[in-house]
């Protein structure tokens, strides 16, 4: 893309007077920001608006991503690097009384649209669809106040509205003409019609406005830019004049918002039956908005033969949030273009695929009958004929075993099952690991793979390569181009060309000096945004990702306390500095998450304020973790912790980041975890703990004692005791006591440390020493990352679109002019 520094800086100058009445020397920073990000998304313009007319032109096959999350981070930085405008940028403001560019690019918030893995992998798909020319969209919801902005007070997690938002997104461009309406509630009618055929339509529904705002997708050297369509929601008659003059004030705007709600935040509590309620009217809104925008797109280009539809169209549902999209196409083929049942249902199979992201039974969903039936009364017919035609299979095929039946019928129990739902309705169903797929195979979904074995295939995770090296770690990124050229840019497999470094001394002190650069760089963030002194010189090892049980934060901030006991308890132990690093976020009704939060901010303060311990031993809680803070830690890493108990990681991303930027794995062999051990050498990496075979043994026998490890292990024994007896909370408090009765007796319902927190504590111990003694030694050290660097290759979203186009999408490349 061509662009003069001058045409840069009067286009900026334009910007500023047109929207903020200001000249240069009159603007902040923010709004220089704004300038700057409005110049470059009208310069995309042209490719964006060229590549819709292609895809409105050409009859050609698209896939649709439905997401409940795109974590996409900032914009700025990864759309200059993708249309190779950044060093223009940079140079022009090096020129300017600004400060540098990463001070303006401080300026963008994260786009609040996603939380974790899920949704980063869906920002890393839309990047890798767009870099290799395919047409491949997304569609989601977009959030108002994101999930939420995280706060640390008194050690303890307390959310606020993430607004980010507040100021306008200089890259979002609204199309009210394209607004659609979504239904809740009412009461389904039916009607025969002269013809004899039966025709149903909705009485009395809220009626619920969605607006579409797009955001560009930009290839990495390519003119294709493809879309994230969000959906808005609002009330057409949400205002009530009449009650307002009433002085009702709060009643004229109910309406309003209560529709405003479903796109407010993501993830709200639902603990409750309102918050299950809103949940599901999430779901629901954007994936029927989203259909009604790919059915009124098809009928365009090809009219109302819809036996075409899933030659131009399949539909990727990530995760069971948009699984209600399948009885949703049904209603709207059935319903609004007349279809009969056996053509739509046909439709319907060879349109969606499903892609599976958790191993937990828990985390599938299973929406209660009577949320379901009242919100989406025809919706839940017609989930009611797909299951009883879907029985009537199940009898044919397992006559007699009524047992079989019941467990693999969509509705029982009272609840929908909808990754039941999701596998009848797809034609692909997919895990994201080949750990992971297998459990599936095997275990969770065994009837279901048995019933439908072609439709189950592995596609293993990856992450883009353009943000999560050559946009957060510049210097490494420059190391590799220097010593290979840049076709790593879009062919990851290229790093195995850095393997000869491994040997060569210079080079990897050159990688050494690279990654204790990146490591002032986090500790410089971390003092400015939370006063936090951390040393680069010491070890840095780094937990960041969700706060779940299965993901162990407790058992990482436990060995911490058993360090820290040692060191005061021997004056003469010196272990090798380190500074133990967390960032994650807890759900907001996820209660024992919210406690390990606690008990990790408040182990950190006794820990960094002991001088015993000083130079030695140091806790780091990052608050508010997000995209932009992720992009300062992850080439900062020294170790990369993936330590969730063996059988519960679907696969992980976040592990796959650390080893791109050299960081070594200490993990489990669960998810991903065992590719990358595959990939990098067993020797290249830090494994410990129970595999998920000899787990499944111990629960076949289901006999587990914590006391057992306890007994064995003193040290533990002290720490586990210290949740209780006062050492981390006042006496008598019991902050931290369900904590301790989750390990040794365990709760809700719960067996006692469900997550073998105490069984791999030991072998975990030992791996950190192991940590050590290599550490001490920097040349083995820095050859085990490069090793990991060189290694990462299979890694890249671009290997894992290829094989959904290959095998499921089956999408041809676009051409722009």
């Amino acid at each position: 893309m061509n662009l003069t520094k001058e045409e840069l800086q009067n286009s900026v100058i334009r910007k500023l007077k047109r929207n903020f009445s200001k000249d240069i020397s009159q603007a902040s920073q923010r709004e220089l920001y704004d300038a700057l990000a409005s110049t470059i998304a009208e310069q995309l313009q042209t490719n964006w608006m060229a590549t819709r007319k292609l895809h409105a032109k050409e009859k050609i096959r698209q896939m649709y991503y439905f997401s409940a999350e795109f974590l996409m981070g900032r914009a700025l930085s990864n759309n200059l690097i993708n249309s190779g405008l950044k060093q223009i940028v940079v140079d022009l403001l090096n020129e300017l009384p600004f400060g540098e560019y990463t001070d303006i690019e401080e300026e963008e918030p994260d786009a609040g649209l996603g939380n974790g893995g899920l949704g980063r992998l869906a920002a890393c798909f839309l990047d890798s669809l767009a870099t290799l020319d395919y047409p491949g969209h997304g569609y989601g919801i977009r959030y108002r106040y994101g999930m939420f902005e995280q706060r640390i007070e008194n050690g303890e997690q307390v959310e606020y509205p993430d607004k980010w938002l507040a100021f306008r997104d200089p890259w979002e461009v609204r199309h009210a003409e394209l607004a659609v309406k979504v239904y809740f509630g009412g009461q389904s009618v039916c009607r025969q019609g002269d013809d004899g055929r039966l025709y149903y339509s909705l009485e009395g529904a809220e009626e619920i406005i969605a607006t579409p705002y797009d955001m560009p997708i930009v290839g990495y050297n390519t003119k294709t830019i493809n879309t994230l369509r969000l959906w808005e929601a609002s009330s057409r008659d949400g205002f009530d004049l009449q009650l307002f003059n009433n002085m009702e004030y709060a009643a004229a705007v109910a309406k309003e918002n209560a529709a405003e709600d479903i796109s407010r935040v993501l993830y709200p509590n639902d603990s409750g039956p309102s918050g299950k309620t809103l949940r599901l009217k999430q779901q629901y809104f954007f994936s029927s908005a989203s259909l009604q925008d790919i059915l009124r797109s098809f009928v365009h280009k090809h009219g109302n033969d819809f036996s075409k539809f899933p030659e131009y169209t399949v539909i990727q549902l990530n995760d069971t949030h948009p699984v209600v999209a399948i009885p949703e196409l049904m209603r709207l083929l059935i319903d609004e273009y007349y279809l009969d049942w056996d053509v739509a249902w046909e439709i319907v199979t060879k349109t969606f695929a499903y892609t599976n992201h958790t191993i937990l039974s828990e985390a599938l969903e299973k929406w209660p009958i009577e949320i379901f039936q009242t919100l989406l009364p025809r919706v839940y017919q017609i989930v009611e004929e797909i299951n009883r035609r879907f029985l009537t299979l199940l009898r044919e095929k397992y006559q007699g075993n009524w047992q079989k039946q019941n467990e693999m019928s969509i509705i029982g129990g009272g609840k929908i099952r909808m990754a039941w739902l999701a596998i009848v309705g797809s034609f692909s169903v997919n895990g994201v690991a080949a750990l992971h797929t297998e459990i599936l195979k095997t275990k969770e979904l065994a009837d279901w793979y048995n019933l439908y074995p072609e439709k189950f295939n592995n596609k293993t995770n990856g992450v883009t390569q353009r943000r999560w090296l050559l946009s957060a770690n510049p210097s490494l990124a420059e190391f590799i181009t220097k010593h290979i050229g840049t076709d790593w840019i879009l062919n990851l497999s290229e790093l195995k060309k850095l393997e000869p470094l491994a040997d060569n001394e210079d080079a990897l002190k050159e990688l050494i000096a690279i990654k204790h650069s990146n490591k002032k760089r986090l500790a410089d963030y971390l003092k400015k945004t939370q006063s936090i002194v951390i040393s680069p010189d010491s070890i840095f090892d780094v937990q960041i990702k969700r706060l779940h049980e299965y993901k162990r934060q407790l058992l990482n901030i436990l060995y911490v306390m058993t360090e820290y006991n040692k060191i005061i308890e021997n004056p003469n132990y010196e272990p090798f500095p380190k500074t133990i690093i967390f960032g994650a976020k807890a759900a907001s009704g996820y209660r024992r998450a919210k406690m390990i939060i606690k008990l990790i901010n408040t182990v950190a303060d006794r820990v960094n304020n002991d001088h015993r311990v000083k130079g030695r031993l140091q806790v780091v809680f990052v608050e508010n973790y997000r995209v932009s803070a992720a992009e300062k830690i992850f080439p900062a890493a020294d170790v990369s912790e993936q330590i969730s108990t063996a059988g519960k990681e679907a696969s992980g991303t976040g592990n796959m980041k650390f080893m791109m930027n050299g960081a070594i794995t200490l993990g489990t062999m669960d998810g991903a975890n065992i590719e990358i051990v595959e990939e990098a050498g067993a020797h290249n990496a830090f494994i410990f703990g129970l595999t998920s075979e000899q787990i499944a043994e111990i629960n076949q026998k289901n006999h587990y004692s914590p006391h057992e490890y306890l007994n064995k292990n003193p040290a533990l024994a002290k720490a586990v005791n210290q949740l209780i007896d006062g050492t981390y909370t006042a006496p008598h408090e019991n902050t931290f006591r369900e904590l301790h009765d989750s390990l040794l007796y365990g709760v809700e319902g719960q067996r006692p440390d469900v997550y073998y927190v105490l069984a791999d504590f030991d072998s975990y111990a030992k791996a950190h020493k192991d940590i050590e003694e290599v550490y001490r030694d920097p040349i083995k050290w820095a050859r085990m990352c490069m090793l990991n660097i060189a290694r990462s290759g299979k890694f890249s979203s671009d290997r894992t679109i290829e094989d959904y186009v290959q095998d499921i999408w089956k999408l041809k490349k676009i051409h722009i002019d």
